[in-house]
């Protein structure tokens, strides 16, 4: 992918999660929802390294992973507004979706609970020699979870193809991650398992796919996990709701000059910031058609509350 196009998939993450506020705002969304407003080159920038058949896993901050992965647009619209989607029937809305036909596993509100998920897939993808890679994104809080390391000793020991990817977006909900452990970097963990960990830019796309990728090579030619560190901040609360008293006056100012999107226009010239002003009107074109074919998903027939429970 190039730059403009770069700038494109993290537009249409950035605007969808946009409208999903008003939605949210405006009483058509249900629940709770968590944004990645800021995080965006993450997901564009990792989606670039992988293939057809990949598996990944997300958190509940994972609308962004979901469209990066071809999961589509009106369908998600729709499973938020509690919808009967073709994506999960209204039944998952924003922390829960998934969608198998895109090989998005899903999302998990289990902080860290994604990665023994991922781990799963990870062993499926050795024992049945498909060649896929199991990618999971967890929150940098989630590296204190005893899950998650129990997951990663095991894919460490098995080799398995795993790729775990820390969105280290500085705060685990309200708490800054500097304050809850003495690493200075969480890919320093990585040690302890004998594998690879790294630490990139996570406003970068090129660089994310570039440090991923190296990753995915790692896990597809057999060499087990490796652990990618993604340096970013998030432009929003933790939850759609949180006023974030807890942040420092200016900061999320500081950080609205060095997201992913700001950056690119920032360095633009003035032929390429004309193509990212019909980029962006593009983008507001195709997400608000997805929220008028969403609007017309009819809700779930009640009767139908036990379905898909089992399978």
């Amino acid at each position: 992918m190039g730059l403009p196009d770069d700038y494109r998939a993290m537009a249409r993450i950035r605007r969808f999660e946009e409208r999903l506020t008003a939605l949210k705002d405006a009483g058509e969304i249900p629940g709770s929802i968590h944004l990645c407003n800021g995080q965006e080159a993450i997901p564009v920038g990792a989606a670039r390294t992988l293939r057809d058949g990949d598996y990944v896993t997300a958190t509940y901050r994972g609308h962004g992973w979901a469209l990066a992965r071809g999961v589509d647009m009106a369908g998600l619209f729709a499973e938020m507004m509690g919808r009967d989607s073709a994506v999960n029937g209204g039944r998952a809305a924003s922390p829960y979706l998934s969608d198998p036909g895109r090989w998005f596993v899903g999302e998990n509100s289990i902080v860290g609970a994604g990665v023994p998920i991922a781990t799963g897939a990870a062993l499926t993808a050795q024992r049945t020699g498909s060649g896929a890679v199991s990618l999971v994104s967890i929150g940098d809080g989630a590296m204190n979870q005893g899950n998650v390391h129990e997951a990663l000793n095991m894919a460490a020991v098995l080799d398995l193809p795993l790729v775990l990817v820390v969105e280290n977006n500085v705060y685990s909900e309200m708490s800054r991650i500097e304050d809850m452990v003495r690493v200075r970097q969480l890919a320093e963990r990585a040690a302890g398992y004998g594998i690879p960990g790294r630490v990139v830019d996570g406003n970068d796309p090129d660089a994310v796919a570039e440090a991923v990728g190296e990753a995915v090579t790692r896990a597809r030619e057999g060499s087990g996990p490796s652990i990618v560190e993604a340096m970013t901040e998030r432009l929003v609360g933790h939850y759609s709701g949180d006023v974030q008293h807890y942040r420092p006056a200016g900061e999320i100012a500081a950080a609205r000059e060095r997201e992913p999107l700001a950056r690119i226009r920032a360095a633009a010239d003035a032929d390429l910031t004309a193509r990212l002003d019909i980029i962006d009107a593009e983008v507001a074109t195709e997400v608000d058609a997805a929220i008028a074919a969403a609007r017309a998903v009819p809700y779930p027939d009640p009767a139908t509350v036990k379905e898909y429970v089992y399978v």
